[in-house]
């Protein structure tokens, strides 16, 4: 897809997403066989419940079949979030994945596995799991620090109230 493309469909597009009470994080144009299958990834603070995609699907189908931004040629638009595993790219990622286990890149070359404990504007607060029965320990990490931070699923962590019980 070329950047104009995805430029123009950006500009056409988010201002419906950001109506709905979303952001949008991603726009793909991918050929699968002869059709074309347009990915819009949306995203909030709070989430985004099937019924909020569904409204949102509705509003871009009709925007798109509006404009001639896809071209004559078929199409499908596929709406959804980000996943489990989502890559943490901007300032807002960081603030919803709080509390959440994440693999970071390090500008030095190392990597880290650390829960993030709070977010603010020049970095992160982090929880590094302890080894070997040693107790977990906290770090600072600026954000010119991380090259590429990924959420990791859990699927044995105890929810915290539990553990306050």
């Amino acid at each position: 897809m070329s950047t104009t493309q995805s430029e123009r469909l950006r500009e056409l597009l988010e201002p419906l997403v950001t109506s709905q009470g979303l952001d949008l994080e991603e726009i793909a144009v991918d050929s699968v066989g002869r059709k074309r299958v347009l990915r819009v990834v949306v995203d909030s603070d709070t989430g985004a419940d099937l019924d909020r995609i569904a409204d949102v699907s509705r509003a871009l189908s009709a925007r798109l079949d509006e404009t001639d931004a896809m071209g004559e040629g078929e199409y499908t638009l596929e709406v959804g979030t980000p996943g489990a595993e989502r890559l943490l790219r901007e300032h807002r990622h960081y603030v919803r994945a709080t509390g959440r286990l994440a693999k970071f890149q390090l500008a030095d070359g190392g990597e880290l596995v650390a829960r993030i404990l709070e977010v603010d504007e020049e970095g992160l607060d982090l929880e590094v799991p302890g080894v070997k029965g040693r107790r977990p320990t906290t770090r600072r990490l600026g954000f010119h620090d991380v090259v590429k931070a990924r959420v990791q699923v859990e699927f044995n962590r105890k929810d915290q109230k539990e553990e306050e019980a």
